[in-house]
């Protein structure tokens, strides 16, 4: 019997369950922890169509909404099949980033196995993938769904393209060559696989690919690594014909037609969501400057993975030194791959994987304002992976160093690997972990401060909160985002004319900004200017017309006019756009009560009871009206 057969170790099955126990061991505390006020109340926990589950009206929502700039609708009807398996709380929807990523590991093993032959190179390469500490942010934070869920439908894809090509060269032996020379290089035995339909394949890989875009279009360019996998390790670019390079051409068309499809969609909705960053605010020599520097920041990132942060503030332009010695090393790795494609072709492949895989997200069209995000390295650092872990499987070839030594150097530095990735999972226990991790590791970060002083904010220490975004104006005195948090906190504070002032600030440089309007009305009506209040509510519902929160406070002010047939139209939407929040059904009972439609008013009582079963107030008011009516 053949020794690597005979070996449990050498069994991809033991392989997949030893990568399912290790990624389980770093991210198994995640199920202890909470939401961070880090996105997660747009994505989950303020989100009404979230939050009620699967539903016809919230899947025809998923598939049209530009919430947050994104158009991701696999992602949203994901996080709805949280809310009807595991409720509203944040365990679920956390186990489900680390199945998601313990798949995703699985798959790129699976993937490499495959396509390669070599099982102990494809089994580091995905040990590295699951356990690596700038992984965290994305499979730690709910809202980075869409990370790990387009990279599942990616890898997917990738493993029914290599399957469609290896079906399709099984089935032209004598012009594509066999599985065993394709990597005679690795010196592996290559594993069996069936020829099937390649056709089949095909279509599923077209389709796993529509559905990665669907959950995030960082996906776009994954046509461009399915022609550096024809080269290596599928070798197709072998075949001597000019027949076999022109299908290899045109089978890609289908997937570019896509990728043309998402990025325009994309863009649209992150322009109109007013999430691109123009050219006036960082120009493109900044842009090009910022991008080379953070593919030298990425690699640095991946061999030392220290002073890792949630928000990585943009330096406007680095150091000329820094730029010019971060492109001396991206084109020097080109030029590398290019000239050793020939002996070395996995150096071709993983380089531009990496490369071409960060172009969405590199900065040269700018959202959002960090400089760079751990998380965007998520799909692209596995091509690094194979240049680091092939180029080591080399070495051992060329010099032959003892096995022992080899396994101990292994066990030791995926034990510091998974030891540093649990430690940076404790920072996403909570926001104030999160953030002062990422003021402790960073300078000048704007946005860290305004973060850590909603926390506080949020928890009612209003002079710390007020003291972070003090320094959120040092940092950058011409945003106005600090401007509306300083007016949140003045309006907790009940000081209104302030809260006023500092929202009609922010609204100046800010405007159409549905929650800005809500808020400055919501101070508005507290200062007994009724009138301004009810124009503000009724434009953020102009851009919103959803606004729960918009709805009930129109309904609210109304309500203080006397006006409470209007009052209850306003209640009545808010309850539409928000069934689970009971303060909106109560606001339309009262209402109702007003209108003399005491048995409506009851119906909306019970209601709210269902909803908060422990609601004493409510339940005085239902006795308050009597008992019903005999029919």
């Amino acid at each position: 019997m053949n020794n690597r057969q005979s070996n449990p170790l050498c069994n991809p099955a033991f392989i997949c369950l030893l990568l399912a126990l290790a990624t389980l061991a770093v991210y198994y505390p995640v199920h202890n922890y909470g939401f961070v006020d880090f996105d997660d109340s747009g994505y989950f926990f303020e989100n009404p169509h979230v939050l009620t589950g699967l539903s016809w009206h919230n899947i025809q929502w998923a598939f049209t909404s530009a919430e947050d700039a994104n158009w991701h609708p696999v992602t949203w009807l994901s996080l709805m099949v949280d809310a009807d398996l595991f409720g509203t709380g944040a365990g679920g929807p956390h186990l489900t980033n680390v199945l998601l990523h313990t798949a995703n590991s699985i798959l790129l093993f699976l993937l490499f196995l495959r396509m390669t032959g070599a099982i102990w190179r494809s089994a580091a390469v995905a040990v590295f993938f699951a356990i690596h500490p700038l992984h965290v942010e994305s499979v730690a934070w709910i809202s980075e769904r869409k990370d790990v869920l387009s990279a599942f439908f990616g890898l997917l894809a990738l493993m029914c393209y290599a399957r469609y090509a290896q079906a399709y060269c099984g089935m032209r032996n004598a012009e594509c060559g066999t599985q065993s020379e394709r990597i005679a290089s690795d010196k592996r035995e290559a594993p069996q696989f069936a020829i099937g339909n390649p056709q089949l394949f095909y279509v599923l890989a077209l389709f796993f690919f529509a559905c990665g875009l669907m959950a995030k279009p960082m996906l776009v360019t994954l046509p461009c690594v399915l022609f550096l996998l024809d080269f290596w390790p599928l070798q197709r670019f072998s075949v001597p014909l000019r027949a076999g390079l022109q299908r290899i051409v045109i089978e890609k068309i289908p997937f570019f037609l896509l990728t043309g499809a998402a990025s325009a969609v994309t863009y649209i909705v992150q322009r109109n969501g007013y999430a691109v960053v123009p050219l006036s605010v960082i120009p493109l020599d900044a842009r090009i400057g910022n991008a080379f520097v953070s593919y030298a920041r990425y690699i640095g990132k991946m061999f030392c993975p220290m002073n890792l942060a949630a928000i990585y503030p943009y330096p406007g332009n680095w150091p000329g030194v820094a730029v010019f010695l971060a492109v001396v090393l991206f084109i020097g790795v080109c030029v590398a791959a290019f000239a050793m494609w020939k002996k070395y072709p996995w150096l071709l492949t993983g380089w531009f994987w990496f490369a071409g895989m960060l172009v969405p997200v590199i900065g040269l069209v700018q959202v959002g304002e960090q400089a760079m995000a751990d998380r965007y390295a998520y799909l692209p650092m596995a091509g690094v992976l194979v240049i680091v872990i092939w180029g080591i499987g080399e070495f051992c070839l060329a010099w032959r160093p003892k096995r022992a030594v080899i396994l101990c150097l292994s066990v030791i530095l995926f034990i510091a690997c998974g030891w540093r990735a649990r430690d940076q999972v404790r920072t996403w226990k909570d926001d104030v972990a999160l953030f002062g991790h990422t003021l402790a590791v960073t300078k000048q970060n704007y946005l860290a401060e305004l973060d850590m002083g909603f926390w506080y904010s949020k928890t009612g220490d209003l002079k710390r909160a007020l003291a972070c975004y003090d320094e959120a104006r040092k940092i950058a005195p011409d945003d106005p985002t600090a401007l509306y948090n300083v007016g949140n906190a003045y309006a907790r504070l009940h000081d209104w004319p302030e809260a006023i002032r500092n929202y009609q600030r922010a609204l100046h440089d800010l405007p159409n900004q549905p929650d800005v309007m809500n808020n400055l009305g919501f101070a508005l009506a507290q200062n007994k200017q009724i009138d301004q209040a009810i124009y503000w509510f009724q434009a953020a519902l102009k851009l919103n017309p959803d606004f729960a929160n918009a709805q009930n406070n129109l309904g609210s002010a109304l309500f203080m006019q006397g006006n409470y047939l209007d009052a209850a139209k306003a209640f009545y939407a808010a309850v539409q756009s928000a069934p689970y929040d009971a303060r909106f059904v109560v606001n339309l009972g009262d209402t109702l009560v007003r209108m003399g439609k005491k048995t409506e008013a009851a119906e909306c009582y019970q209601q709210a009871l269902q909803l908060e079963p422990d609601n004493q107030a409510v339940r005085n008011k239902l006795q308050a009206l009597g008992p019903p009516p005999v029919k």
